[in-house]
Order: C-alpha cells, then structure tokens, then sequence
C-alpha cells in the first residue's frame, strides 16, 4: 500500500476514535431523568425515591422472574398515580414506567399495602415532648402566640358514588361525595396526625370528636396539664386544649387575639396547599375511582411522602393550590366550653 495511503487511514481511525459518542438515556432507568423533570414527574426527590426503595427492599410481593417488575418502575408507577391522579389506562402507556393496565391496578394495591404496614406509621406519629416544645417555641417566635402544640382542621377528598345504600352518608355540603380527612400539623407543616376515615358528611367537629388526639388531649388535661393546644377554627368547638377564635370579638384583645390565632393557624392551610399540589389525586374534578377503603389508604400515602419531602428537604413541585373546606361554625355551650373560653380570654388579654 503507499505510504500516503496508509498515513491517510491512521489519521482517519484516530479522529473516529477522538469522536466523542452521544450518550443515550436508558428510558427505563428512572434515575437518568433530570432532576427538575424528575420532581415534576414523580412529585419527590431522587433522595426521596431511593430512601422509599431501602424501605420497601424485601417487602414485594414475589413473583416469576423472568415477568417480574423492577421495584423501581414499581414505585415510579405508583408515584405517578399519585401525581396526576390519571386513569390506569394512561398510567399504563407513559413512556417513564410503561406498564400494562392490570400492572398498574396490582401495583398501586402492592405499593399502598406496604406503605400501611411499614411506611406511614414510621413517618406520621405523635411528637415527642422535646419535638412538642420546639413546635410550641417556634410557633411563639414566629406569632407571639404561647402554647400551640399544632393546628388542626379538614378537608375533603372528593371519591366516586359509594354506592345507594351509603350515598347519604358521603354527600357533603358542597354537594359531591367525599371523604373528611382531619390534619393535624406543626410549624413545618409537618403531618403528626391524620384520619381519613369519616364520610364526608360528618362535620369536622365531630371527626375531633371520635378522634384520638381529642380523647389524649382531654386525659392530659385532666391529669393536670396546663397551657398546651391546638388551634382549630370556628368549625370546632372550644375546649382548654383546642383554642378557636372568637365569633364576633368585643374588644381590642380579642380582636388581637383573632389575628394572632389566624396567622399560626394558616399553617394547616398551606399544608393542605402543598400536600395537594404534590400529590394531584387528591384534587382531581373526577374523584378517585376507589372504594373508601383504598382512599384512606392513598390519603394517608400521600401525607406520610409529604412528610418525607419535608425531611429531605424535596423542592416543591410547580403550583399552587388554595384549600376552600370552610366549616360552620359550633354553638355548643358547656361547662367545658365555659373554662375553655376563660382560658381563650387570658391568652388574649396577655398577647
């Protein structure tokens, strides 16, 4: 061969070599996505996804392996049911977590039975004392209210028609079929309490009523501790640990008293806010297509991964969401009542 001819090709193999290659993104690993469209797609950060993925290690169902699931893809499928709140035919045919229909439906039920069991207990639980205390310092610094331990109130989650023989016991005010889910939250808006058991009929003074956190507070109390509550709206009825604002205040303390009290309080608002922007199944106009069983279970999904995103600090996807669940106000006067407006008094006349 001539020697020119030889040279030529050398060069030429050297500057193939030289070629920097386009990387192509396997679309099956979720974790190549960018992280700005990771959040927007599964509503959690990556931190999120692979803290979920160590939990739920060991917890899957079994099945055959050569038609077996990743867990990723698992968990990316039931995260994007979370987010969008989409029919599981659509679930089905994203190109993120490609899954056929009857997957997706055993998916969701695998992944909410393991939330259940191992997740939602670990991550929505009652504060400690020391936690208790610095919810109750945080609160004061930032409104110069004392004592507030969290901040409760409800909001509904539409479902579909349960059914004639329960339909009168899910239709709520606003005129649709619902579940009452009651919140409580701290200063971070972190969920310490949640029960989406209630119909959505059922007044959110009542759903305080049959709750736990009611029936703790009250043996508290009556074991002898003082100046600790939860700020509720007029939807709830005034006791020593359940502090509502007044309903049509007489003087300028109670009027202070009003404002202070609305301004802690807007923190069950904004956690309403967020929680449903993250997780849209939870807004969605067409209800979710469930029995009231499987809801409570999604409901409570949804707040044990908010209180996720809040530890690791997941950024908040794009969105905004404002919470309209107002509630009548209570009139219901009592000996309790009675000591519970003594106590509401001093705190404004100190404010």
């Amino acid at each position: 061969m001539n020697i020119s001819v030889a040279l030529f090709f050398m060069d030429d193999e050297e500057e193939v070599q030289n070629v920097q290659r386009r990387h192509l993104r396997d679309a099956s690993n979720l974790f190549e996505v960018p992280n700005n469209h990771f959040v927007v797609n599964f509503r959690v950060s990556k931190e999120v996804f692979r803290a979920l993925l160590d939990m739920m290690e060991e917890k899957w169902v079994p099945g055959c392996r050569t038609t077996q699931i990743r867990p990723d893809l698992k968990l990316g499928t039931f995260l994007r049911f979370l987010a969008t709140g989409s029919y599981q035919q659509n679930l089905g045919n994203e190109a993120l977590t490609s899954t056929a229909k009857s997957t997706v439906s055993r998916t969701i039920a695998e992944c909410l039975q393991i939330f259940e069991d191992h997740i939602c207990g670990q991550w929505i639980k009652k504060p400690t004392l020391t936690e208790e205390r610095n919810t109750m310092e945080a609160f004061y610094e930032r409104t110069m209210f004392p004592g507030i331990v969290g901040c409760v109130d409800g909001t509904h989650i539409r479902i579909k028609s349960p059914g004639d023989e329960l339909k009168a016991l899910y239709y709520n005010r606003k005129g649709y079929y619902s579940i009452n889910a009651m919140v409580i939250c701290d200063h971070k808006m972190l969920i310490t309490f949640v029960d989406a058991r209630h119909p959505g009929s059922n007044h959110d003074a009542f759903v305080w009523e049959m709750s736990d956190p009611d029936k703790c507070m009250q043996r508290e109390f009556d074991n002898g501790k003082r100046n600790f509550w939860i700020l509720g709206d007029g939807g709830y009825k005034l006791k020593p640990f359940l502090m509502t604002p007044y309903r049509s205040p007489r003087d300028a303390a109670e009027k202070k008293f009003n404002k202070r009290h609305a301004s802690a309080r807007n923190v069950i608002e904004r956690c309403f806010g967020v929680l449903k922007n993250r997780f849209r199944c939870i807004i969605g106009s067409r209800g979710l297509h469930y029995d009231a069983a499987k809801v409570v279970q999604i409901i409570n999904a949804c707040c044990a991964l908010h209180n996720m995103c809040i530890h690791y600090q997941s950024e908040e996807p794009p969105g905004d969401v404002i919470d309209d669940d107002l509630e009548d106000e209570v009139d219901d006067n009592n000996d309790l009542e009675s000591r519970a407006d003594a106590i509401r008094r001093k705190i404004a006349i100190n404010l």
